[in-house]
C-alpha cells in the first residue's frame, strides 16, 4: 500500500473532495458579485458535483434552449443503450422541417445521418434538428418529451419539467440553475459530445446539395482557451441564457446562468465564476489508475498465490485551495479464486474526506492468474510435505 499511501499523504497535502451531487461550499466574500444582470447561477465541480458558488439555484425559470441539454441527453442515452447507431439515418419529417427559430433549413422527406443532426443541434441549436431526432428516438416528440422528464426525475431534477425539445416558449415548462448543472454534467459523460462542442464554424451540406452555414452560439469557445463545450439560449421571456464547461489542468468546472439582462453579460459572468473556482480551487488526484498497489491480493487455487492490483479509475479530492482536508482510506480485498481475467474486481478502496465517504473505487486485477492444473498440486504437496 505505500504507492497509494504515498498518493494520498500528497493529496492531503493540498485538497480533498466528495462525490455526492449537489453538496455545498461555502462561498468567499470575494465570490458573491460574481454574476451581474443575472436573475440566477450556478457553478460547479464535475468530478465531484460539488457547488462552489449559487445564486437563486432552484428558482423556476424558463431556459429556452438550454433544455437541449437534455435533448442531447436522451438522444446519447438512445445510442448508448443500442437503440440507434451514431451513423443511422434520419428522415426529415413536414413537421421537423417546418420548425422555426434557430435551424439548419432540413428538408422535408430528406435523409440525414443522425450523427449530423446531434452535430447542428450542438454548434447551433438547430430546432428542426431537435424535432427530427425526437421522432427517431420516440416516435413522436410528446413521446420524447415524456422521456426527458422522466431522465430528469431520475437525476433528481426536482425543479424541472419539460414541454418540448427545443426550448420555444410554450406554458408548463421549467428548470433551475442547479438542475441545468446536474443535467449538463450528465450530458458530458458522453465523450463524443466533445466531437462536436468544439467546433466553431462548419458548413451543414444537405443531401440535396444545399449548404447551411453553422456558426456555433456559444462565443466561449473561442474567447476562453479552457472553454470546450456548452449550451445557449435565448427567448424574450427567459433572457439570455448559458451553461458552458472549461477544463484546466484536473479540474472541470461546470457553470450555469439563467435570465441574463445580455449576451454579453451571460458571457462575461461565466468567465467570471470559471475564473473564480480555478483560483480558489484544487482538484488532485489521489488514485491512479496506471499505478499498481504494492501489496498484492491473495488467490486460491493458481498457479501463483498472489498477484498485482490496481484501482479501476482515477480518483479525485476537490477544496478550496486554503483548506487542508482530512483524507484517509479503506482497502476491502474480496475472497477471490482463479482463474483471474486481468481488469476483473476482486476489491474496492473507500475514500474519505475529513470522515464522510466521498469515493468509493473499484479495485481490479493487474494481471491474469491461470487456474492451477493437477501438476501444479502436485508439486504444491510435495513443497509443504518436506518443510
Amino acid at each position: 500500500m505505500k504507492k497509494l499511501l504515498a498518493i494520498l499523504g500528497t493529496a492531503c497535502m493540498l485538497c480533498g473532495g466528495t462525490l455526492t451531487a449537489g453538496a455545498e461550499i461555502t462561498p468567499s466574500a470575494e465570490s458573491i458579485s460574481l454574476t451581474k444582470g443575472c436573475k440566477a447561477s450556478y457553478l460547479m465541480d464535475y468530478g465531484t458535483g460539488e457547488c462552489i458558488y449559487k445564486e437563486n439555484e432552484t428558482t423556476r425559470m424558463p431556459i429556452a434552449s438550454v433544455c437541449k441539454v437534455m435533448t442531447l441527453t436522451v438522444c446519447f442515452d438512445a445510442i448508448n443503450e443500442g437503440k440507434l447507431s451514431i451513423d443511422d439515418i434520419i428522415t426529415a419529417s413536414e413537421n421537423a422541417a417546418g420548425m422555426g427559430g434557430s435551424q439548419v433549413f432540413l428538408g422535408s422527406g430528406c435523409q440525414y445521418p443522425l450523427g449530423q443532426l446531434i452535430k447542428s443541434i450542438i454548434v447551433c441549436s438547430a430546432n428542426d434538428s431537435c424535432v427530427a431526432v425526437s421522432e427517431a428516438v420516440a416516435g413522436s416528440e410528446e413521446g420524447f418529451v415524456a422521456q426527458m422528464n422522466k431522465k430528469a426525475t431520475e437525476l433528481g431534477c426536482t425543479d424541472t419539467l419539460f414541454a418540448n425539445c427545443t426550448g420555444l416558449p410554450k406554458e408548463t415548462q421549467y428548470s433551475c440553475a442547479k438542475d441545468v448543472a446536474i443535467m449538463f454534467r450528465n450530458l458530458l459523460e458522453n465523450e463524443c459530445y466533445y466531437n462536436y462542442s468544439k467546433i466553431w464554424l462548419e458548413d451543414f451540406v444537405h443531401p440535396d446539395n444545399r449548404v447551411t452555414s453553422m456558426t456555433n452560439t456559444n462565443k466561449l469557445i473561442r474567447k476562453y482557451s479552457n472553454c470546450d463545450g456548452g449550451k445557449t439560449g435565448f427567448t424574450n421571456e427567459a433572457g439570455f441564457c448559458l451553461t458552458a464547461t472549461a477544463k484546466k489542468d484536473n479540474m472541470r468546472l461546470i457553470s450555469v446562468v439563467l435570465g441574463a439582462d445580455s449576451s454579453d453579460n451571460r458571457f462575461k459572468s461565466t468567465v467570471n465564476m470559471f475564473d473564480y473556482g480555478f483560483a480558489n480551487y484544487k482538484n488532485k488526484i489521489i488514485l491512479d489508475k496506471d499505478v499498481t498497489l504494492n501489496d498484492e491480493f491473495a488467490v486460491v487455487g493458481g498457479k501463483k498465490d498472489s498477484f498485482a492490483v490496481c484501482p479501476e479509475r482515477n480518483s479525485y479530492v476537490f477544496s478550496a485551495a486554503d483548506k487542508t482536508p482530512d483524507v484517509t482510506h479503506n482497502l476491502v480485498a474480496y475472497k477471490v479464486k482463479a482463474p483471474v481475467a486481468k481488469g476483473q474486481v476482486v476489491g474496492k478502496i473507500e475514500v474519505y474526506k475529513d470522515g464522510v465517504l466521498c469515493d468509493t473505487v473499484n479495485v481490479v486485477a493487474a494481471e491474469e492468474v491461470k487456474k492451477a492444473n493437477f501438476g501444479d498440486n502436485f508439486v504444491t504437496i510435495l513443497e509443504n510435505w518436506a518443510i
